[in-house]
C-alpha cells in the first residue's frame, strides 16, 4: 500500500421517505438563500419539488430554481446560475438528480463567491478561496457525485474535471424508490458508469493492496448480481437501492486508500462525450472493451488477477494475457447484456477525430497511471475500439 490520506464528510440519508429529513438538514446550515438546481420536470413528477418547496417555506428561505440541466453540463448553464445566485445572495446549492445535476450545482457552488469565470477552476486548477455548501437529493444511480470531491464540465469540445474536498456535498439524500421510474437505458448505463469507477481503481500497479482489491472485486460481484435483479425485475427497489450505495462506494474515496487509481480510460471516453456529446456510461462501455484489450498484450496481470478471482477463469489453464482477453469478453458481453454499444462502430463513429482527441487528452502530458498513455497509445486503444 502506499501512504494515503482519506476524508469524506458526506452525511449520507438513505432509504424509503429520506427526502422528509431535508427540512431538518437545511435548518442545521442555517441556509437563508437556496439555488435549486436540476433537469426537466421529473422532480414534480416524483413529488420531490413539493417537498423542497415546502421545507423552505417553513424555514423562510429565500428560493431560485433552474430546471434547464443537460448530459453532458455546459459551463454556459453554470455562467448563467451563477449570475443569478450572486443576484439572489445564495449561500446553498440544492441539487436534485444524477452526475449532471449534481456537477452543475458544485459548479455553481464553485463560482457564487469568485470574482472570476468560473471555467478557471477547470482550464487553470486554481484553488477556490471559498465555496458554498452542497446538498443532494439524488435520483439514479451512476456517477456517485452525490459523495465524491470532483466535477466535470463542458465547453465547447474541451470536457475538463476539477477536484477539491471542498466541493464533497454536505449531504446526500437517496430514495431508491425515486430511480424506478427511471427508462431502462438510463438505468443500464448508470450501471456500466458504476462499473468503470470501480474498475478505473482496481486497475492499479499497487501490487500490495489486499484490503481495497478485495473490496473492489466484491462491490464488482455486487453489482453484477443486482443488474441481473433489474434485468428480471427494473421495478425491483432493493436491487436498485444496491446499486444506487453501490454508486456512492465506488466513486466515495475510501477504494482509493493505499492505491492509485488509473482513469485513463475515462480520459479517453472525456474526449468522445465532448466530441460526440454521447452519453458519459455507454462511451465508459466502448473505451473499457478497447482499453482491456490494448492492456492484454501490454500489461495483462491486473486484467488476469479480475478475471480469475471474480469470473471464475482457472489460472492452470490459461496465461495471464489470456485471462485479461477473456475478462474483455466476459465485460463485452455485461455491456451488450445491458444494451449498450461496445463498439465506435454502434455508435456510428468513425476515425476522423482521432488525431483532435488524442492531442486534446495528452495536451498535459502522458494520462492514466497503471500504463500511462500518449497520444499515439490513446489513438492505438480508439482503433480498437472502431
Amino acid at each position: 500500500m502506499i501512504d494515503f490520506e482519506y476524508y469524506n464528510p458526506a452525511k449520507i440519508v438513505f432509504g424509503e421517505h429520506s427526502e422528509q429529513k431535508l427540512k431538518s438538514l437545511l435548518a442545521t446550515y442555517g441556509v437563508k438563500s437556496l439555488q435549486l438546481v436540476y433537469s426537466g420536470d421529473f422532480i414534480k413528477t416524483l413529488g420531490i419539488y413539493d417537498v423542497i418547496k415546502a421545507a423552505v417555506a417553513e424555514l423562510g428561505i429565500r428560493f431560485s430554481e433552474n430546471g434547464n440541466v443537460v448530459p453532458n453540463p455546459s459551463i454556459d448553464l453554470v455562467r448563467e446560475l451563477v449570475k443569478q445566485g450572486k443576484e439572489n445572495g445564495v449561500d446553498f446549492v440544492l441539487a436534485v438528480g444524477g452526475g449532471s445535476s449534481i456537477d452543475t450545482a458544485k459548479a455553481v457552488a464553485l463560482g457564487i463567491p469568485y470574482e472570476g469565470d468560473v471555467w478557471d477552476f477547470f482550464e487553470k486548477g486554481i484553488s477556490p478561496k471559498q465555496v458554498l455548501p452542497i446538498g443532494v437529493i439524488a435520483t439514479t444511480a451512476s456517477s456517485g457525485s452525490e459523495t465524491s470531491n470532483a466535477a466535470i464540465l463542458s465547453s465547447g469540445q474541451w470536457k475538463l474535471g476539477f477536484e477539491d474536498d471542498r466541493i464533497i456535498p454536505k449531504f446526500a439524500i437517496m430514495n431508491p424508490k425515486y430511480t424506478v421510474g427511471l427508462p431502462a437505458y438510463q438505468t443500464f448505463v448508470g450501471i456500466a458508469d458504476v462499473l468503470s469507477h470501480l474498475l478505473e481503481r482496481y486497475f492499479s500497479d499497487e501490487k500490495y493492496s489486499d484490503t481495497t482489491d478485495y473490496l473492489i472485486e466484491g462491490a464488482i460481484r455486487a453489482l453484477l448480481v443486482n443488474a441481473d435483479k433489474l434485468f428480471a425485475n427494473q421495478k425491483d427497489v432493493n436491487a436498485r437501492g444496491e446499486i444506487q450505495w453501490l454508486a456512492s462506494v465506488a466513486h466515495g474515496g475510501f477504494l482509493d486508500a493505499g492505491r492509485r487509481a488509473d482513469w485513463g480510460s475515462h480520459r479517453i471516453e472525456h474526449e468522445l462525450s465532448a466530441q460526440y456529446n454521447i452519453t458519459h456510461g455507454e462511451g465508459m462501455a466502448v473505451v473499457t472493451v478497447a482499453w482491456t484489450k490494448y492492456m492484454a498484450e501490454k500489461k495483462p496481470w491486473r486484467l488476469a488477477l479480475l478475471a480469475s478471482r471474480v469470473f471464475g477463469v482457472d489460472s492452470f489453464n490459461y496465461s495471464e494475457t489470456e485471462r485479461a482477453y477473456i475478462l474483455s469478453e466476459k465485460l463485452t458481453a455485461f455491456f451488450k447484456k445491458l444494451g449498450l454499444a461496445t463498439t465506435l462502430a454502434d455508435l456510428k463513429i468513425g476515425d476522423k477525430d482521432f488525431d483532435a482527441m488524442a492531442a486534446r487528452a495528452t495536451r498535459n502530458g502522458k494520462v492514466g497511471h497503471y500504463v500511462p498513455l500518449d497520444a499515439a497509445a490513446i489513438k492505438d486503444i480508439l482503433k480498437i475500439a472502431l
